[in-house]
């Protein structure tokens, strides 16, 4: 029983990591897009790189590939393989 207990620990681990993910992403996107936008008034040229806005540079492209990449990362590091079945193996069935 031990075993299963096991696997239902590191599948709540793994759970609890990629929710955590999920939730860094959104703080993410939302500082990078609300937090580097001009102000409401502001009606001077927004600053640029490679001739889009700071915020959508930040938010809706450097934020996909880094957070693609960290999921690569915790799925590599993080995650283990673990049997879907739990009954012992019985050659009988066959």
């Amino acid at each position: 029983m031990s075993k299963l207990s096991d696997i239902y620990r590191q599948a709540h681990k793994e759970a609890a990591m990629a929710l955590g993910l999920a939730v860094l992403y959104f703080v993410w996107w939302y500082t990078t897009a609300y937090g580097l936008a001009p102000a409401l008034g502001d009606t001077s040229m927004p600053a640029l790189i490679w001739g889009m806005p700071v915020w959508f540079f930040f938010s809706c492209l450097i934020g996909p590939i880094l957070f693609t990449v960290l999921c690569y990362l915790m799925v590599k590091v993080f995650y283990k393989d673990v049997p879907l079945d739990i009954a012992p193996e019985e050659d009988d069935h066959e």
